[in-house]
């Protein structure tokens, strides 16, 4: 059944459109898109007055749990927070237990995702065997049975020959290989940024040069072999920096950044919540302000949540001895645009990329644009409404989000997958 959206505020910045228009949807893709279009007979109407009209947002960096951590999140629960954060498809991480690191895996999480999910769902291979970083997985077998993408995310390859053969050995799936850029034996068993805070509150710190290291290493191999590297939650100024270097220099190396390393820095660990302790930490003011500037002028191609669930036992305890990570598929929208938008730090247009079409083209997926044609995937937001991140209200399994409390003014709408609305928000 044909659906029109009236009268909202098309923001599709792969066509460099920005206005007034309606969109029309048809067979599950983009039929049409301009001004006063006619609904077919028995169409429906969807009144989007006052609502932005964008291409269906994609995390490319997500944590489902499934399988073997049901208890944290499965593909139904994810999907369906990613669905309430107006997300219309993720890429989920390979460290999973059994890890995805052959084709029995990546089968059966698109199973589940056939079966669960309520967005798309694309996995992403280990690039070793295990998640140990001593020899690699079976990577053409991964490609063949849908992985879009190759990362021991968690765990950094420390051994610089074998990241090179899995540079070069993915060369003919054009799947980019994605970075966890952290040097073990220079992070030690830090907990937080290593620092003044660090100092004063007694904590183990991890230097940022732990990570520049390894970003400086993981460019050195991509020149080397011509393969596209991919750093995942981009953390220090000094590794924009590199990035930026880089890419003048034609590398062919991506990078993408967290809200809460936009959102936060060391100075909210003096709390003790152990919500703010994640791989990699949280920096200071400095490492911030160069991730935004990063972010505006395109160094950092997207912004993805790394979605990260855990039980309240492993949040609970002492700091350095809580799991890394927090929930974002559900915060991150409605956050970025109050924090980054409406103070004019980053341009509407500008988040909707890096949401959109950014990492759509990067991973080579579907979708990210509203052309005639497309896949009918939509996000639309609402720009004035209010909200209050609760954790007791998210549809994730997990509740360990830093944001607890916040207030946001501008927030998804409606979520739709292949021109069915999956979400819709409740006054």
């Amino acid at each position: 059944m044909a659906l029109l959206i009236r009268g909202g505020r098309v923001i599709d910045p792969a066509a460099s459109v920005d206005t007034i228009q309606d969109v029309l949807i048809d067979d599950a893709k983009i039929a049409r898109v301009g001004a006063g279009l006619q609904p077919p007979a028995g169409a429906t109407i969807l009144d989007a007055t006052g609502k932005w009209v964008c291409p269906g947002f994609i995390d490319m960096h997500v944590h489902l749990r499934e399988p073997g951590h049901e208890y944290k999140e499965t593909v139904a629960t994810g999907t369906r927070a990613a669905a309430a954060g107006g997300f219309t498809a993720v890429c989920c991480m390979a460290n999973t237990q059994p890890v995805n690191d052959n084709r029995a895996v990546t089968d059966y999480i698109r199973a589940k995702a056939e079966s669960d999910g309520i967005v798309r769902v694309y996995p992403i291979g280990a690039v070793t065997r295990g998640l140990e970083g001593k020899e690699l997985a079976e990577l053409a077998e991964l490609a063949e049975a849908g992985c879009v993408a190759f990362s021991d995310d968690g765990k950094c390859v420390m051994n610089a020959e074998l990241y090179r053969r899995a540079m070069e050995y993915t060369l003919p799936f054009g799947a980019p290989v994605i970075s966890h850029a952290e040097d073990h034996t220079l992070a030690g068993r830090g907990c937080m940024n290593e620092g003044v805070v660090s100092t004063e509150l007694g904590l183990a710190g991890i230097p940022a040069a732990a990570e520049d290291v390894m970003v400086a290493r993981d460019i050195v191999l991509a020149e080397l072999t011509g393969a596209h590297v991919h750093i995942a939650h981009l953390s220090t100024a000094g590794a924009v920096r590199l990035v930026r270097d880089a890419k003048a220099r034609g590398v062919r190396v991506t990078a993408e950044v967290t809200p809460h390393h936009l959102l936060l820095t060391e100075e909210a660990v003096r709390s003790w919540d152990a919500n703010l302790k994640m791989a990699p930490p949280l920096r200071t003011k400095r490492d911030v302000e160069a991730l935004i500037e990063g972010l505006a002028d395109g160094t950092i191609d997207c912004v993805a949540t790394d979605h990260a669930p855990h039980a309240l036992s492993e949040k609970e305890g002492e700091f350095d001895c809580a799991a890394n990570g927090v929930v974002g598929l559900e915060t991150a929208v409605a956050l970025l645009l109050d924090r980054l938008v409406r103070p004019g730090l980053l341009t509407v247009a500008t988040l909707v990329s890096r949401l959109s079409c950014d990492p759509a083209r990067l991973l080579r997926l579907p979708g990210g644009s509203l052309g005639v044609g497309a896949p009918a995937d939509l996000t639309l937001i609402d720009p004035d409404a209010e909200v209050t991140i609760d954790p007791a209200r998210l549809a994730s399994k997990s509740r360990n989000t830093p944001f607890a409390g916040w207030r946001a003014t501008g927030a998804p709408f409606a979520t739709m997958v292949a021109g069915r609305i999956v979400w819709r928000r409740i006054p």
